[in-house]
C-alpha cells in the first residue's frame, strides 16, 4: 500500500525491524562470540596436550582422546540411529486420516505446525539424544579400555569357578552396554509411542481400537526387547551375586554369596531369565498375532514371579532356614569370604604370633641394653617438629615447609639412621610485596633440604641437624637444591625468560638465577600465549613484555597431581615424601592399581580407611582415589617427581598384578620395569601409609581365619583413637627402625596398635617390614596379646601419664603463662614379651613460637619414668643409675683439678646450670634466661675441655722431654 502520509518521501522503514547497520552489527557480534566460545575450547584442549606433550607422556592424553571421542561417536550414533530410525518407522506405520475425532483435530494443529520442519526436528531430536548418550559413553573410557586389555588373574571364583578377570574387567564393560541398551529401548519406545500418538497410530478418548495393527507391531517389538535386555539382566545378576555388597549384622559390610543368595537368589534368577525369555518371545508373537492379550499375560507373569520368586521366597528361606542356625548356615560362605577378601588386600600371609604382653625378666636393670638394639626411639615427631624447622631453617619469609614433614633413613658414617627431613619451598605468602610479576616471575621455587636426627635433640630440646643453612649444606652431600615441584607449590610460574628469578638471599645480598630445565610449557609462540591467557583467565601472559623468548610456563607442580595427570588410572598415596636421590631432590609418590569387582571380597571406602588424625587436621594429606569403594589393592607403582625438573618415572613395583598389566597393556611405555631403579632410589623407598591403613583397618576383622570365631565377633578389634590430641580420629601409623620378636636385627617399620572392640586396652600390635631392600619386605607381623590379661593402650598409657600427681604438676609448671605443652608420637615397641612406650614431650611458650623438646615418656610393665631426656627416662623404667650421657656435675663444688684455667670454666659452667635451673624454676618459666644460660653452659664446658686437653698435651711433652735427656 502507498504511504498515504504528509511525510518525507524516501527509503520506508518497517516498524521494529533493525536497520542493515544493526543488522551487521548483531552478525558480527553473533560471530566473535561463537569465535570466543570455539577459542576458549580450544584453549583448553590445546593447553592439555601442550603440558602432557612437556612431561614426554603425550600417549597418555592421545590414548584417552581417542578413546572417549570412538565411544562418543560410536555410542551416540547408535543411539541417535536407534531413536531417529524409530521416529521415522513410526510416522511412516502412521494411518490415513479420515474422519477426524475431536482428539485428532485437537492434534492436527500440532502435525501442521511441525510439518514444514519434521525433517530437521527428527534430525535435531536424534542429534540431541546421540550427544547425551554419547558423553556418557566417554565417561565409559577405563570400563573400556580395562574390558579390551584386560588380562587373566589366574585365580577363580569359589561359586561359578570363572577367572577373577571376568567379574574385575568384563563385567563391568556387560552392565554398561546393558543400561546402554535400556536406555536406548526406552528411549525409543517413549519416541515411538509420542510419533504413534501424533499422528493416529494410538488413540486415548477417540471410540474404536486403541491401536492400529502397525503401531502394535512396532510397539510390541520394542517392548520384547527391553524384556529380553531384563533377561539378559537376570543372568547377569547371577554372576553378580559374587560381586554384590549387602550388610551383614553379624560382619558389617559384605561381600559375595551368603546362603540366601546361593539357595533363593541364585535359583530366583534363573527361573527369573527362563520367564523374561518366554514373555520376550510372546511380545515378538505380535508381529504375527495382532494382539496383546499373550504378551501382557506374560509381563503381568514376569512382575508377578520378580515379586514372589525373587522377593517373597528369598525372604522366606532367610526367616525359616538360616536364622534358626545362622552360624552353620553361613559358615561356607563366610570361610569364602575370609580367603578372597584376605588375597584381595595382601593380608593372606600376615603372621600373627600370640606375645605375652609381659616381661618375663624379673631384674629389669638387665633390659636397659636391650633397648637400643631392640628400637631406634624416634623422638622429633615429624608432625610436631615442622614448626621449629620454620622457625630456625626458613631464614626467609618467602620459604615454607609443610605442615607434616617426613621420616626416612640416611646413613651417617656407614650406619642408616631415622632421620626426619622436609623442603624448604616456595611461600609466596611471604614475599615482600605481591604483585603478578613477583608472584609468578621473581619467586618460582624454594630451596634446598633440612634434615634432622630422629632420634636425637640438643641440650635446648632443639633438632640436630644433619642438613641445615642456606644454601644447604651437611650430611647429604651436593644435589641440585631449586625446587619448583612441591607439596606447597600450587600456582604457575614462567621462568627462563628475560626476567631472572630469587634464587636465594645470603649476607651478601640477591642472588638470581634463570631456570635451565626442559619441563613446562615454551611461550614463544603467540598462539601458545593467548591460549595460556585464556586457559588461566589472566590477558596479561598474551602480551606481557616479561615474557620472552625462552619464556616457559609451569604448573601442575605438586607431586600428586602431576602422578595422578601422566596415570589417571592409578590411585595415589596421601603421602608424597622428598629424598635426595642420586644428587637430585626426589618427590616419591606411592600409587595404587584397584578394583571393586574382586568376587567374594568385602569392600572398603578408602576416605574412611585412610583418615587419621593427621588427615583430620591436614587435607592435603588425603588419598587421591579414582574409585573409592574398593575390594582390591596393590602399591603396583613407584613414581619420582624431579623436584627441579618435573620430570615423572613411573616404576613397575608388583610385576604380578593383573590390574596394572591390564593398564600397561593399554598405555604401553608409560611404565618402567622395576630393574630401572637405582640402587640410590632403592634405599629411600617405604612401605606406603596408606596401604598399610587400609590392611590395618581389614585386620581388625580379618585377622582370623576360622568362619565360627569370625561370625561370633569375638575377635573384634579396632584401631585407636589418637590419645595425644583432641581429634577423635585414628591414630596414625608411626615410622621407626624396630626389631620385631622373630626378627635378627632392626628393620625400617610401620607400625600401629590395636585395642578390642569398645575397650581401651591393647589387643595387638602391628608391623611391616618397610625397606625394600631386605627379603622381608611387605611382611605383616601381628603380635596377638592374651586376652586373659589386661595390657594398657595407647589411651590408657597416656591418662595414665595426664594422672601420675608428680608428672602433672611438670605439666602444670610448663603450661603455665603462654606455654602451651604439645604431645608426640606415642610409640610402642614391643621388649621381652612386654610393651614399651615413649613419647616426647614439647614446649611452645614464652617468646617461643615453636615447639621445642623438654620431656620424655616412658613406661613398661607400670613403671613410668617423665624425664629431661630418653636415656634418664629409660635409666629411671630400668632402674638403672646413671646415664649414657652423664650431665655435669651439679652439686655445689666443681671437681678439684690443680688447673686454674679448667677450675675456673668449671666455676662457670656450675653457675649457668643454676641459672639455667632457676629459670626453669620461676612461676613463668624463662625459657629466653634458660637458653642464654645453656649456652653459657656449653661455653664453660668447651674452655674447661680446651685447657686440660692443653694441660695434657704440656704434661705429655714434659715426660717426653724427660725421657730424651735421661
Amino acid at each position: 500500500m502507498p504511504d498515504r502520509g504528509g511525510g518525507p518521501t524516501g527509503p520506508r522503514i518497517r516498524a521494529g525491524r533493525p536497520s542493515r547497520r544493526a543488522r551487521a552489527l548483531l552478525v558480527t557480534l553473533g560471530v566473535l562470540a561463537v569465535l570466543g566460545m570455539v577459542f576458549t575450547m580450544f584453549a583448553g584442549f590445546w593447553t592439555d596436550w601442550l603440558w602432557y606433550r612437556s612431561v614426554h607422556y603425550s600417549s597418555v592424553f592421545t590414548t584417552t582422546l581417542w578413546t572417549k571421542i570412538g565411544l562418543f561417536f560410536v555410542f551416540g550414533l547408535l543411539m541417535a540411529l536407534a531413536v531417529g530410525l524409530n521416529i521415522w518407522l513410526a510416522h511412516r506405520l502412521r494411518p490415513p486420516l479420515s474422519a477426524m475425532s475431536m482428539e485428532q483435530q485437537s492434534l492436527d494443529r500440532y502435525r501442521m505446525g511441525i510439518a514444514p520442519y519434521k525433517t530437521w526436528l527428527l534430525v535435531a531430536v536424534a542429534c540431541l539424544v546421540g550427544l547425551i548418550a554419547g558423553a556418557s559413553a566417554a565417561g565409559q573410557w577405563r570400563t573400556w579400555l580395562m574390558w579390551v586389555n584386560g588380562v587373566p588373574f589366574h585365580q577363580k571364583d569359589p561359586q561359578f569357578h570363572l577367572d577373577v578377570s571376568f567379574y574385575a574387567f568384563d563385567l563391568p564393560w556387560y552392565r554398561f552396554l546393558l543400561g546402554f541398551g535400556f536406555a536406548t529401548a526406552i528411549l525409543c519406545l517413549i519416541a515411538a509411542a509420542l510419533t504413534h500418538y501424533l499422528y493416529g497410530g494410538l488413540r486415548v478418548t477417540s471410540p474404536g481400537a486403541r491401536a492400529t495393527a502397525a503401531a502394535t507391531g512396532h510397539l510390541s517389538v520394542l517392548l520384547g526387547v527391553f524384556v529380553a535386555l531384563k533377561a539378559v539382566a537376570y543372568w547377569l545378576d547371577r554372576y553378580g551375586l559374587a560381586v554384590k555388597s549387602s550388610d551383614f549384622k553379624a560382619t558389617g559390610n559384605w561381600t559375595g554369596l551368603r546362603y540366601v543368595d546361593a539357595n533363593a537368589y541364585l535359583p530366583a534368577k534363573t527361573i527369573l531369565f527362563c520367564i523374561a525369555v518366554i514373555c520376550a518371545l510372546l511380545f515378538f508373537a505380535t508381529l504375527w498375532r495382532r494382539t496383546w492379550q499373550l504378551p501382557v499375560i506374560g509381563f503381568g507373569l514376569m512382575v508377578l514371579s520378580a515379586i514372589l520368586i525373587g522377593g517373597l521366597y528369598p525372604a522366606i528361606v532367610q526367616k525359616f532356614q538360616v536364622q534358626p542356625n545362622e552360624q552353620a548356615k553361613e559358615a561356607p560362605y563366610v570361610q569364602k569370604n575370609l580367603k578372597a577378601t584376605r588375597e584381595a588386600y595382601g593380608i593372606d600371609d600376615t603372621k600373627v604370633t600370640e606375645y605375652a604382653g609381659k616381661s618375663t625378666t624379673e631384674d629389669k636393670s638387665k633390659l636397659r641394653d636391650q633397648v637400643g638394639d631392640t628400637a631406634s626411639i624416634r623422638i622429633m615427631d615429624p608432625n610436631i617438629v615442622s614448626p621449629t624447622f620454620q622457625q630456625l631453617q626458613q631464614i626467609r619469609n618467602y620459604y615454607g615447609f609443610p605442615t607434616n614433614l617426613d621420616v626416612d633413613r640416611y646413613a651417617k658414617d656407614g650406619k642408616e639412621q631415622d632421620t626426619v627431613i622436609g623442603l624448604r619451598e616456595l611461600n609466596l605468602g611471604g614475599i615482600p610485596k605481591n604483585n603478578w610479576i613477583n608472584d609468578h616471575f621473581r619467586y618460582t621455587h624454594g630451596y634446598g633440604a633440612v634434615a634432622a636426627k630422629g632420634t636425637e635433640a640438643d641440650a635446648e630440646g632443639r633438632p640436630v641437624f644433619t642438613e641445615k643453612n642456606l644454601p644447604s649444606e651437611g650430611s647429604l652431600g651436593t644435589y641440585k637444591q631449586q625446587i619448583y615441584y612441591g607439596e606447597k607449590t600450587t600456582t604457575y610460574s614462567i621462568v627462563g625468560g628475560p626476567q631472572k628469578e630469587v634464587d636465594y638471599s645470603d649476607d651478601e645480598g640477591e642472588k638470581t638465577t634463570s631456570y635451565q630445565g626442559k619441563s613446562g610449557v615454551n611461550l614463544d609462540n603467540p598462539v601458545n600465549r593467548a591460549a595460556y591467557a585464556v586457559a588461566f583467565n589472566e590477558p596479561q601472559i598474551l602480551y606481557s613484555g616479561a615474557i620472552g623468548k625462552g619464556s616457559r610456563i609451569l604448573y601442575n607442580r605438586t607431586p600428586k597431581e602431576r602422578v595422578e595427570a601422566v596415570a589417571p588410572w592409578l590411585t595415589i598415596d596421601g603421602d608424597a615424601y622428598p629424598a635426595v636421590v642420586n644428587h637430585r631432590i626426589q618427590w616419591i609418590v606411592d600409587a595404587y592399581t584397584t578394583t571393586n569387582g574382586y568376587p567374594y571380597a568385602s569392600r572398603t571406602t578408602l576416605g574412611d580407611t585412610t583418615a587419621d588424625s593427621l588427615t583430620a587436621t591436614n587435607n592435603s594429606r588425603a588419598v587421591v582415589a579414582q574409585q573409592n569403594q574398593v575390594n582390591y589393592i596393590r602399591n603396583s607403582v613407584k613414581a619420582t617427581v624431579d623436584a627441579y625438573t618435573g620430570e615423572v618415572k613411573l616404576y613397575q613395583w608388583d610385576a604380578a598384578d593383573p590390574v596394572l598389566k591390564t593398564w600397561m597393556k593399554a598405555f604401553p611405555g608409560t611404565v618402567q620395569p622395576r630393574a630401572d631403579i637405582s640402587a640410590d632410589l632403592m634405599e629411600h623407598l617405604r612401605y606406603p601409609q596408606d596401604l598399610f591403613k587400609v590392611q590395618r583397618e581389614l585386620l581388625t576383622r580379618y585377622h582370623v581365619t576360622d568362619a565360627q570365631t569370625f561370625l561370633s565377633g569375638s575377635e573384634v578389634w579396632e584401631v585407636p583413637d589418637d590419645p595425644t590430641n583432641d581429634s577423635r580420629s585414628a591414630v596414625p601409623p608411626y615410622y621407626l627402625s624396630m626389631r620385631m620378636p622373630d626378627q635378627s636385627a632392626q628393620a625400617f617399620s610401620l607400625t600401629t596398635t590395636f585395642t578390642p572392640n569398645g575397650r581401651d586396652n591393647l589387643s595387638a600390635f602391628m608391623a611391616v617390614d618397610s625397606d625394600p631392600r631386605t627379603a622381608d619386605y611387605g611382611k605383616i607381623r601381628l603380635l596377638k596379646l592374651p586376652t586373659s590379661t589386661t595390657v594398657d593402650g595407647p589411651k590408657q598409657v597416656q591418662s595414665q601419664f595426664n594422672s601420675e600427681q608428680d608428672i602433672a604438676e611438670t605439666i602444670s609448671l610448663l603450661s603455665r603463662g603462654h606455654s602451651k605443652v604439645e604431645y608426640g608420637n606415642l610409640l610402642t615397641v614391643p621388649l621381652d614379651g612386654g610393651l614399651l612406650y615413649a613419647e616426647p614431650v614439647y614446649v611452645r611458650g614464652g617468646e617461643l613460637k615453636y615447639p621445642l623438646l623438654r620431656k620424655v615418656l616412658v613406661t613398661y610393665e607400670g613403671r613410668t619414668a617423665f624425664e629431661d631426656t630418653l636415656d634418664e627416662a629409660l635409666n629411671k623404667v630400668f632402674g638403672v643409675e646413671g646415664s649414657t650421657t652423664p650431665p655435669p656435675k651439679t652439686g655445689n663444688n666443681p671437681p678439684d683439678t690443680g688447673n686454674p684455667t679448667v677450675r675456673q670454666a668449671l666455676d662457670d659452667a656450675q653457675k649457668a646450670f643454676e641459672a639455667g635451673q632457676a629459670a626453669l624454676q620461676k612461676p613463668k618459666p624463662d625459657w629466653s634466661a634458660y637458653a642464654k644460660a645453656q649456652d653459657d653452659l656449653e661455653a664453660a664446658l668447651k674452655r674447661a675441655e680446651e685447657a686440660q686437653a692443653k694441660a695434657d698435651k704440656a704434661a705429655g711433652g714434659d715426660k717426653s722431654g724427660s725421657g730424651g735427656k735421661s
